[in-house]
C-alpha cells in the first residue's frame, strides 16, 4: 500500500507521518509540499523520506493521499487524485460541506467514510472535539441546540502562530515592542475573540462550522447552534465549553456513564480537563459536567483535545484505518 502526505513539512502534515509510523500502518509513504522544501528530509518511522513536489502525476500508484495544505491547493490537487484512483482524505475546509461528500469523525460517524466516491472530509478541529464529547449523550435523546465557546491554542494557526507566541513572549520579557503577524493582535498574555473571516451574521467563518459540520457528523440537519471561537496563548491543545439542550431530561449521572464508555474519551471527575495534560496524545477528555441553570433539558461541559492530532492529523489517519479495516 502506498500514501501520499501533502503538506508534509508543516505541523498537521509531520503530525501525519507520526501518526501513520505510531499505528504501525503497513505502507510505502511519500511527502509533498512546496518547492522552498524539495529535497529536505523528514523522519519518518525510524528513518526518513524526502520531500517531493507535486506535479499532476505525482500521485500515480498512491493508494490514498492525506491533505494538509490550503483550501486553493486542495482544489487544485483533488482531480489529479481522482485521475489517480487514489481516496483523498483532505484536512481542508474545502469539500466539509459539499454534497456527496463524508465529513467524518471515525467513532461519531464512521460508517459515511465507506460511502466515499474518492473523497472524505476531516472536520474542523474544534468540531471533532467538541462533537466527540457530545456524540455519547445521543444515547440519551436527540440534541436540539449548542451553545458553544472554544478556546483555541496557537498551533491551530501553524508553524506560524506557535512561533508567534514564543517569539512575543520573549520579546515582552525583553520590554521590546511587539508587531504580531499571524495574529489580528498580541496573543501573548491575552485573548482574541476573532478566528475567521466575518459572516454578514456577525459570525465568523470557524464559528459557523461548528453549527454546519455538527450538522452533517451528527446527522441532525437541524440542529442549532451558537459559538464564539477565542484564540487564546496557549501552544496546543484546543478547549471548549459547550451547553447541549437535549430533546428530554437527561440526569448528569446517565452522560457521565455514556462519555465515560464512548471510545475516543477520557470522563474526568477528580480532575478539570487541561491543555497541558490532553497534548501530544488522540482522547478528549471531558469533565465539570453539570446542569445547565437555565434549561431543564440543558447540560454543561468543558472538554479538551490535542487539535493537531485528534483535530486534525491523528483523526486523518483513523479514517484511513477505518477503511483499511472495513474494506470489502
Amino acid at each position: 500500500m502506498k500514501v501520499g502526505v501533502l503538506g508534509a513539512t508543516g505541523a498537521v502534515g509531520r503530525q501525519m507521518l507520526e501518526c501513520l509510523a505510531e499505528r504501525h500502518i503497513d505502507c510505502e509513504v511519500k511527502a509533498f509540499a512546496s518547492e522552498r522544501s524539495k529535497g529536505k528530509k523528514l523522519p519518518y518511522n525510524g528513518g526518513e523520506v524526502v520531500v517531493e513536489t507535486v506535479d499532476e502525476h505525482s500521485f500515480d500508484g498512491l493508494d490514498f493521499v492525506l491533505g494538509a495544505v490550503s483550501n486553493a491547493l486542495s482544489k487544485k490537487y483533488r482531480p489529479w487524485i481522482e485521475k489517480a484512483g487514489a481516496v483523498y482524505i483532505d484536512n481542508s475546509s474545502a469539500f466539509r460541506l459539499e454534497e456527496g461528500v463524508p465529513l467524518v469523525v471515525p467513532e461519531i460517524n464512521g460508517e459515511d467514510a465507506l460511502k466515499n466516491h474518492g473523497l472524505i472530509a476531516n472536520p474542523n478541529c474544534s468540531t471533532i472535539i467538541t462533537m466527540m464529547a457530545l456524540a455519547p449523550l445521543l444515547k440519551l435523546g436527540k440534541i436540539t441546540a449548542i451553545n458553544a465557546c472554544t478556546y483555541q491554542a496557537v498551533s491551530g494557526a501553524g508553524m506560524g502562530g506557535i512561533a508567534e507566541l514564543s517569539e512575543e513572549v520573549s520579546a515582552f520579557a525583553r520590554g521590546e515592542k511587539i508587531e504580531p503577524k499571524v495574529f489580528p493582535a498580541q496573543i501573548a498574555y491575552n485573548c482574541i475573540a476573532e478566528i475567521g473571516s466575518y459572516n454578514d451574521n456577525g459570525y465568523t467563518t470557524e464559528e459557523m462550522k461548528m453549527q454546519n459540520e455538527g450538522r452533517k457528523i451528527l446527522h441532525l440537519p437541524d440542529l442549532k447552534v451558537t459559538c464564539t471561537c477565542v484564540r487564546v496563548p496557549v501552544f496546543r491543545s484546543h478547549s471548549i465549553s459547550a451547553t447541549v439542550q437535549m430533546d428530554r431530561y437527561v440526569s448528569v449521572e446517565d452522560a457521565e456513564k455514556e462519555i465515560a464508555a464512548f471510545d475516543g474519551d477520557i470522563l474526568c471527575k477528580e480532575t478539570i480537563p487541561m491543555p497541558l495534560d490532553t497534548s501530544n496524545q488522540d482522547l478528549v477528555y471531558v469533565g465539570r459536567i453539570r446542569r445547565d441553570l437555565c434549561n431543564d433539558n440543558g447540560l454543561v461541559l468543558w472538554c479538551c483535545g490535542d487539535q493537531i492530532r485528534k483535530g486534525a492529523a491523528a483523526n486523518a489517519v483513523e479514517i484511513l484505518e477505518y477503511l483499511l479495516k472495513h474494506k470489502k
